[in-house]
């Protein structure tokens, strides 16, 4: 049997009583520990100051870079030293300044078009910018490329207006056409006919007649402002004639030993008698009663153009008289050899080639058939006879 002691009586009363407590005995027998933070390690401060100044560094760096690429583009430095390029950048009624910034960049002009339109933005350069053909080079800054594209006439957010001058109108027909869409008055757009003064050695400055405009307000179809100024108008019609006469029509014209104002004039005369598919025909008419042998077929050098007669005659109605035959004016081809002392109309580009280029013929006679076509004779005789056939419009 084994030994009793009352000390195991008592240790066994201490267990069961601990035992007998409420909740789980390992919570009352050891104090609760707090847990240990762990502590972070702090960077040197002259590492972090070093690390500090490097971003700095870097971060001014790229700032500069960019911001140095930015004014390079906007004081045109990186262009310099290339040759300085012209460039032509057109802008129309239907550009913006997002659309312009594009044509710029696309010119070579700027390289940053977001940049540009900032800068727009800030200057109000859409109300600077205005619409027709401007030339411009690349030694310009943004400056210099706003205001290179102003406009005697106003800017982009004026209203415009779309005008069609249709080839053979005269130069008082097209003043009309132009004050009738809104582009000025018709009296304001006569005197600037005749007194302002266009910067082409064809265009004769010392005149005050319309007429010396006459055949150099070249056919097209164009966008003038509501308002636009009258001389900056007409400037645009004659600068789309001039930009048409390319070094081979002005080489064409020297060959021939005719001046620029006779194959313009040529050209009026041929407008004002095609049909829209002659013109080269009606030119070796022409021609062949200027230049031909003898009495060049019985004309003896008359060019006998009514549309010619009737330009000496403003105002004139109805048919032509033998009245009006008979009248003393420059314009009657009937009664003067030669050509007369200006162009009739303003012809278009077909009309001018023709002019340069006729066709080679025998033909010095020409009449309107009923079928609209014109009919061609060498002779007077053979003229004659489809005259008086009645395959001739007139009868």
């Amino acid at each position: 049997m084994a030994e009793f002691h009352n000390s195991d009586t008592a240790s066994w009363d201490a267990g069961q009583v601990r035992r007998e407590q409420p909740g789980p005995s390992h919570l009352s027998q050891r104090p609760p520990q707090r847990k240990r933070r762990r502590r972070r390690r702090r960077m040197h401060p002259l590492l972090f100051l070093l690390l500090h100044l490097i971003f700095v560094a870097l971060s001014s760096a790229l700032l500069g870079c960019a911001g140095w690429l930015l004014f390079s583009d906007f004081c045109s430095f990186n262009r310099a030293g290339a040759p300085s390029v012209e460039m032509v950048v057109e802008v129309s009624a239907d550009d913006t300044v997002d659309t312009v910034a594009g044509k710029l960049k696309a010119a070579g002009l700027i390289e940053y078009p977001w940049f540009f339109k900032l800068y727009a933005g800030v200057t109000g350069a859409e109300e600077k910018i205005g619409m027709g053909s401007h030339t411009l080079n690349t030694d310009m800054d943004y400056h210099a490329l706003v205001l290179g594209m102003r406009s005697v006439a106003g800017n982009m957010s004026k209203d415009t207006v779309q005008v069609t001058i249709p080839e053979g109108y005269t130069v008082a027909r097209t003043l009309a056409l132009l004050a009738e869409k809104g582009v000025n008055t018709e009296a304001a757009l006569i005197e600037a006919a005749q007194t302002a003064d266009f910067e082409y050695n064809f265009i004769d400055n010392e005149s005050e007649d319309i007429s010396r405009l006459e055949g150099y307000l070249f056919p097209d179809t164009y966008e003038f402002y509501v308002g636009e100024k009258p001389a900056s108008a007409l400037n645009r019609l004659i600068k789309n004639f001039n930009s048409k006469l390319d070094d081979d029509l002005l080489s064409a014209a020297e060959a021939k030993g005719y001046d620029l104002k006779k194959i313009v004039t040529i050209a009026s005369l041929i407008e004002k008698e095609t049909d829209g598919s002659d013109q080269a025909r009606i030119a070796s008419v022409i021609y062949n009663r200027l230049d031909g042998p003898g009495d060049k077929a019985g004309t003896n050098g008359r060019l006998q153009v009514d549309a010619a007669l009737l330009y000496g005659l403003p105002g004139h109605e109805g048919a032509i008289t033998q009245s009006d035959l008979e009248t003393d004016t420059p314009y009657n081809l009937y009664k003067y050899a030669g050509l007369p002392p200006t162009p009739i109309a303003n012809p278009g580009l077909a009309s001018i080639e023709a002019a340069l280029e006729p066709e080679e013929t025998s033909y010095y006679y020409y009449a309107l058939g009923k079928d609209g076509k014109h009919h061609y004779s060498a002779t007077y005789n053979e003229h004659l006879n489809f005259v008086n056939s009645s395959e001739y419009y007139g009868n």
